[in-house]
């Protein structure tokens, strides 16, 4: 009766879904394209017919683009494990959908994720006949997994995590979440407290296997060329990564502050009035790059509203060029950007909007300071804190302020360095482990 009651309400909210759509590709056209894909209907009739017609067919899902990212770093693995397979590829978002392109071999296809209707998820699964779905992190949908259960299909959760705001909502929605998390068939989790929260709300959680973030790699190429413009820079290069709204506000207040002696129009020396003011340091360099390419305009304008210069890098001819900001306004380009800091700061961790991941900049040995709001990421955050690779901070203002101390301590950045590097290294594996899980399944029928 709920479910019923639940996907009534999914149905009558698809004329919302197709104007929040709309509007959304005005930024990103992405979001419009194949918009029908989403409501189930596909032009894929001869997608099954050729050589590999009866090669294993793994569909899974990344809603956005940290997920797909971390998908690359399973799908590698999982080929390994299950040769000539062919993967049905889903996301939520544009992000997601454009850094998806590059995961795709001959025979594979990437579409939208289908609305959590009835309707929409039968048509998805008619048209694709996977063996097998995977599920990236907290993807579970009450009509997704009901349609799977209805035609036989093992559905897992993988990288799976649950924070304790999640498990609150669950648990005020346990009439319709509880019934979702115990329909499906395995479910492996980054850590014991995901494991915890995820088999209370009913999960058949199989295992504790970490996290896939940390098995993968920075593109290295990316990597040197940003530690090249670093050096080149003359100066430390302080990160504001994946910036998010309301955030970039927080740091343009802190500099107005800290130069609030000065007229308005020359806020545009605070960067180097204040870095003076940290011995050893005669200037940093703001590298901001916002989480979400919508908002490049909008964090643009803010910088300069407060009297800074900013240079962005899709206008750079082959170096960056000198201003008090440089604005990352590009998409996967996160090994480069960290390859050009010596420190960050996290975005998401500011606002209560639960954080950001921090396992690349770790990967990148770049060290982290972070705000108090890190609810979507407490196990990587608790582990990078005590590896020493991060600091958790009170606010934005006190997160500058260590940043910038550590900026003039070389020995103690060289030592966040190091522990950021040894991080991942310590944690590395569970992409395998979980490929290997799910090749078990795949034989087993």
């Amino acid at each position: 009766m709920m479910l019923w009651l639940y996907s009534l309400l999914m149905r009558a909210a698809q004329p919302l879904l197709r104007r929040k759509l709309a509007r959304r590709a005005r930024a990103e056209p992405l979001y419009a394209e194949r918009m029908d894909q989403r409501f189930g209907h596909y032009d894929f009739a001869a997608w099954r017919r050729g050589a590999a017609a009866d090669a294993p067919v793994v569909w899974l899902h990344a809603v956005s683009l940290g997920e797909t990212l971390a998908a690359g770093v399973l799908l590698e693995r999982l080929r390994s494990r299950v040769p000539g397979m062919r993967l049905v590829l889903t996301h939520g978002t544009a992000t997601g959908h454009a850094a998806g392109r590059a995961l795709l071999l001959p025979g594979d296809v990437q579409v939208w994720q289908p609305w959590d209707t009835p309707a929409a998820v039968a048509q998805f699964l008619a048209q694709f006949k996977p063996d097998v779905g995977l599920l990236m992190e907290t993807e579970v949908w009450p009509n997704l997994v009901a349609g799977c259960a209805r035609a036989g299909l093992p559905l897992c959760l993988v990288n799976a995590r649950m924070s304790d705001k999640t498990w609150r909502q669950s648990r005020r929605l346990r009439w319709l979440a509880a019934p979702a998390y115990a329909g499906l068939r395995a479910v492996w989790a980054q850590s014991e407290a995901d494991a915890l929260r995820l088999r209370a709300m009913g999960a058949p959680v199989r295992g504790v296997v970490g996290n896939f973030k940390f098995d993968a790699a920075p593109d290295a190429g990316l990597l040197a060329q940003g530690r090249a413009w670093r050096a080149a820079a003359g100066r430390p290069v302080l990160m504001f990564a994946s910036s998010r709204e309301g955030e970039e506000q927080m740091l343009a207040d802190i500099l107005k502050r800290k130069m609030a002696f000065m007229p308005v129009d020359t806020a545009r020396i605070a960067l180097k009035t204040i870095a003076k003011s940290t011995p050893g340091t005669d200037a940093v360099q703001l590298l901001v790059v916002p989480r979400h390419p919508q908002r490049f305009d909008e964090v643009e304008s803010l910088l300069r509203s407060v009297g800074l210069s900013v240079s962005r890098r899709s206008r750079w001819a082959g170096a960056p060029e000198a201003a008090d900001v440089w604005l990352g306004d590009s998409v996967g380009e996160m090994a480069l950007y960290f390859g050009m800091a010596d420190v960050a700061l996290l975005g998401g961790s500011f606002a209560p909007l639960g954080g950001q991941n921090l396992i690349e900049a770790a990967a990148c040995g770049v060290p982290v300071f972070m705000g108090p709001h890190v609810f979507n990421f407490t196990e990587a955050s608790a582990l990078a804190c005590g590896a020493g690779a991060a600091v958790s901070c009170a606010d934005m203002a006190d997160a500058w302020t260590r940043a910038l101390a550590t900026l003039s301590q070389p020995a103690s950045l060289q030592l966040m360095h190091d522990a950021a590097l040894g991080l991942g290294a310590a944690h590395r594996g569970a992409a395998m482990k979980t490929a290997t899980e799910v090749a078990a399944l795949l034989q087993r029928g």
